[in-house]
């Protein structure tokens, strides 16, 4: 099926016991792509990257002992007998490198994140003083340690305070730099050439003829590719046209020697109509260069025993600078994403060793019946109401119904034994939000 809103001649049909399993196809698209190569980035970088290596911190966490209160370093000795008045000797502002000693009997007014001075064990907070600023009365008394973070209380100098395989967020990169880290060892974003096909397919933005579409599966792919980790690099659609589409790719896959591509991913060409370009083309390259296949190149291309995208394909092309891994899902939309859901996303997230390369699963009651065809697993999608722990489907099965993909915020998941699930009946649900 050629890519675009119900565009070429495929049909979501077959015999499920003729169809490769849902996993199978899943492990074989996984094994296309080996884990990346590591490459340091810049801390504002690094969000939603997956750290490479383990994370050691050079220095300890506080590096110093610092108060955690607005008021006065003392020595808690001296406050044995409160209320007392001491003589306030110095004052130390949080960045102050040269804060004198704390003499006996008297206190320094100190500020939060201060280092404490030497011969200090307690900070009183103002609220417990008058705030003097010349000499301070002091109303209750401390014990020694009170208000005060000890250096290297958090993290001590040489500990591993992020391992390798880490999923990079806010508090991460905090703690990064927090022990003195300005870049850090990820692994690198899987490079991922997004190309549609169809002669009906004109670009967003442009005017329509009679029997055109605007191409949709790419913008759409792409962008999960990035939501998934990789760099998704769109390419223009091509028309159908063996020959063209196999010199765009070849010459994309050329221009990009410096930085290799990873992965090409193609939608629609696939199903079993006349016009399949991306199947003629890489059935005839790999007829062309390895007639026996025997050693297992090429795009192998199958029906899958699921709804929707049965149609699907995995594999090597042999460019200009090698052989790369290729993934071919169908044309239509919905088809197209929930398939890229099922075997690409989870593989490129592998790649990244990224800690849940699946989508967050969860158990829902049905808010309404549903039929399901024999011997395929079906991901419809739904909308999920975690209060009342229910998931509801949204819009019919059709592979062409882009707009009620759009409103759903997960797929519930029918098996292949399955053919009929009552209102009630509890079913696996995939957040698309996690």
């Amino acid at each position: 099926m050629r890519a675009g809103h119900g565009a070429g001649h495929g049909h979501d049909h077959g015999d499920p016991a003729a169809m490769r399993p849902v996993a199978e196809h899943a492990a074989a698209v996984a094994a296309l792509l080996h884990p990346t190569a590591t490459e340091t980035v810049p801390l504002a970088q690094a969000r939603g990257r997956v750290l490479a290596e383990d994370l050691v911190s050079p220095h300890p966490l506080p590096p110093f002992a610092n108060s955690a209160m607005d008021g006065y370093a003392v020595r808690a000795a001296d406050l044995a007998d409160v209320p007392v008045a001491l003589p306030v000797a110095a004052d130390v502002p949080a960045g102050r490198t040269d804060g004198p000693p704390l003499a006996a009997g008297t206190a320094h007014r100190i500020m939060t994140g201060a280092a404490m001075p030497d011969g200090a064990d307690a900070v009183v907070q103002v609220e417990w003083t008058d705030a003097g600023t010349e000499t301070v009365a002091v109303e209750r008394a401390v014990a020694a340690g009170q208000n005060v973070r000890g250096a290297g209380e958090d993290v001590t100098a040489g500990q591993v305070v992020l391992p390798a395989g880490t999923l990079l967020g806010p508090a991460q990169i905090g703690l990064a730099a927090a022990v003195g880290v300005g870049a850090v060892p990820v692994r690198r974003r899987p490079r991922v050439l997004v190309l549609s096909t169809g002669s009906e397919l004109v670009a967003p933005g442009e005017p329509l003829q009679h029997g055109q579409i605007h191409e949709s599966n790419g913008p759409m792919l792409a962008a999960a590719v990035d939501d998934a980790g990789g760099r998704g690099e769109l390419l223009r659609f091509v028309p159908d046209d063996v020959e063209q589409f196999t010199r765009t790719l070849d010459d994309a896959l050329a221009a990009r020697s410096d930085d290799p591509v990873d992965l090409v991913l193609t939608s629609g060409g696939v199903s079993a109509g006349a016009y399949e370009v991306v199947k003629d083309a890489f059935s005839r390259t790999r007829s062309e260069a390895e007639p026996d296949h025997r050693d297992g190149r090429g795009v192998a291309f199958t029906k899958v025993a699921m709804q929707p995208g049965m149609p699907q394909g995995s594999g090597h092309h042999r460019g200009p600078t090698g052989d790369v891994a290729v993934v071919t899902l169908p044309g239509n939309p919905v088809s197209s994403l929930v398939s890229f859901e099922v075997f690409v996303r989870p593989a490129l997230r592998r790649a990244l060793g990224h800690p849940q390369p699946d989508r967050p699963r969860v158990r829902a009651r049905l808010a309404e019946a549903l039929d399901s065809p024999a011997g395929r697993r079906q991901l419809r999608r739904g909308r999920i109401d975690a209060v009342a722990g229910t998931v509801a489907p949204v819009g019919g099965a059709g592979s062409h119904l882009l707009a009620a993909l759009a409103r759903a915020d997960c797929l519930l998941v029918v098996d292949e034994d399955t053919t009929h699930v009552p209102a009630g009946e509890t079913v696996e649900v995939w957040l698309l939000d996690g």
